[in-house]
C-alpha cells in the first residue's frame, strides 16, 4: 500500500496543493475586514448610530438603513447577526483549518452561501423597501460576496479522490 493512501486527509491535500495557496490568506483577510466592518456596525446600532460616517441626505443614507425595521429579524439587531457570523467565518477562514476535515471545508461553504442568501435579502431591503442604502453594509455585503467565490472556486479546485 502507498503512504499516501494511508496519510491523513490533511496531509493528502497538502500533497497535492490544496488548497492553492493565495486561498489562505485572500480568505483570513476578507474575513477579517468582514468582522471589521460587521464589529464597526454592531458598535453603531448598540450607541445609537451617532458616528456613522456616511450621509444622511439622498439614497445613500446609513442611517435611514440601519435604524428601519429590517435593521432586525426577530429582535435582533442584523449588525449583531452579521458580527457573530463573521466570528465564526474568521475562525473557519483560519489558514490550520483548511483542509483539516471535509465537515469544516463544507461548513465553511455552507456557511458563506446562507450568508450571500442574506445579502441578497438585505440587498433587496435597502433598494425596495427602505429605498436607501448604507455604505457599509455594502461594504459588508461585498465581502460576503467576494469571500464566497474565493471559497467556492477553492471547492471547485479541490481534487477528486480516487479510491483504487
Amino acid at each position: 500500500m502507498s503512504t499516501a493512501r494511508n496519510a491523513s486527509p490533511a496531509a493528502a491535500m497538502k500533497a497535492v496543493g490544496w488548497p492553492p495557496a493565495w486561498v489562505r490568506p485572500a480568505s483570513l483577510v476578507l474575513a477579517v475586514l468582514g468582522l471589521g466592518v460587521s464589529a464597526y456596525l454592531t458598535y453603531e446600532h448598540f450607541t445609537g448610530s451617532t458616528t456613522l460616517a456616511c450621509s444622511e441626505n439622498g439614497i445613500v443614507n446609513c442611517g435611514a438603513v440601519t435604524k428601519s425595521q429590517y435593521a432586525a429579524i426577530a429582535g435582533v439587531p442584523v449588525a449583531l447577526i452579521g458580527l457573530l457570523f463573521y466570528i465564526g467565518i474568521t475562525l473557519l477562514c483560519l489558514p490550520q483549518l483548511w483542509g483539516r476535515s471535509r465537515g469544516v471545508d463544507l461548513l465553511r461553504l455552507v456557511s458563506l452561501g446562507a450568508g450571500v442568501l442574506m445579502v441578497l435579502w438585505l440587498v433587496y431591503a435597502e433598494l425596495f423597501r427602505i429605498d436607501r442604502i448604507c455604505l457599509w453594509c455594502t461594504s459588508v455585503h461585498v465581502i460576503t460576496v467576494v469571500l464566497f467565490a474565493v471559497v467556492a472556486v477553492a471547492e471547485a479546485m479541490r481534487p477528486i479522490p480516487v479510491d483504487r
